[in-house]
C-alpha cells in the first residue's frame, strides 16, 4: 500500500523526441535521472532509486529502422532493394550492386571456391561477359542505429549460391564480431550526453551505455 504511484512510460522512435521530452517537462522529472542506453536502438529514461528500492521508467526511444535479414539467402531483386533502402551508399555497396545486378544464372558453382573469394560471369553491355571476383570481405553501413548519430562502418562477408534451378541467391554476414554495437552504444551515449552537457554537468542526468 506504500508504493508510490508509477507512469506509464512514453514510446517514442528517435533520440529528438527523447530530448525534447527531457529538456521540455522539467516538471516532470522526479529529481535525479538516468539515461540508459540499453541497445544500438533502444534508449530507456528512468528515475533513480526510490524509497522501495524502485525506479519509474518515463520515456523508452525505439529506434524505427529498415530491416535487411544478414545471414540469410535472398533472391536478387530483394537482395538489390535492401542494398538500396537500408544502407548508405559508398564504393564497396555499388561493386555488390553491380555484382548483383549483373551476374548470369549458372555460373557461380562452374568456378572454384575456397571458402573466401568466389568468382561469378557478370554481364557487360549487350553481348559481352567478363569473369569476376566477388569482392570480400566488403565494408558496408546499414542504418542499425538512431538516425540522428552516424551509423556504423563495418565488415561483411558477401556470398553468392543458386538456387535448384540455377538463379543467383546472395547473402551478406556480419564479419566484426557485434563489435559495431558497442561503437553505435558510445556514439548515442556521446550524442546525449553533449546534447544534455548543462544537465549532466549539474548532476540532474547520468548517461550511461
Amino acid at each position: 500500500y506504500d508504493d508510490e504511484p508509477k507512469a506509464e512510460p512514453i514510446q517514442g522512435a528517435s533520440l529528438t523526441a527523447l530530448l525534447d521530452y527531457t529538456l521540455n517537462n522539467p516538471a516532470e522529472l522526479p529529481g535525479k535521472m538516468i539515461l540508459h542506453v540499453a541497445a544500438p536502438n533502444k534508449v530507456l529514461f528512468y528515475s533513480a532509486l526510490d524509497k522501495e528500492r524502485k525506479r519509474e521508467t518515463l520515456f523508452i526511444a525505439n529506434a524505427r529502422l529498415p530491416e535487411f535479414a544478414f545471414g540469410r539467402y535472398m533472391g536478387q531483386e530483394e537482395f538489390i532493394i535492401g542494398l538500396q533502402s537500408c544502407f548508405l551508399r559508398n564504393d564497396d555497396l555499388d561493386l555488390i550492386l553491380k555484382v548483383a545486378g549483373n551476374v548470369e544464372n549458372k555460373t557461380v558453382s562452374t568456378y572454384g571456391d575456397d571458402g573466401v573469394s568466389q568468382k561469378a560471369t557478370i554481364k557487360q553491355g549487350v553481348a559481352s561477359r567478363a569473369d569476376v571476383i566477388v569482392p570480400n570481405p566488403v565494408t558496408l553501413t546499414p542504418y542499425r542505429t538512431f538516425l540522428e548519430v552516424k551509423q556504423i562502418e563495418s565488415k561483411f562477408v558477401f556470398r553468392i549460391s543458386e538456387d535448384r534451378e540455377g538463379h543467383p541467391m546472395f547473402k551478406l554476414v556480419e564479419a566484426d564480431g557485434g563489435a559495431w554495437k558497442y561503437a553505435a552504444m558510445r556514439r548515442v551515449s556521446a550524442y546525449l550526453a553533449e546534447s544534455l552537457e548543462d544537465e549532466v554537468k549539474a548532476g540532474k542526468v547520468t548517461v550511461i551505455a
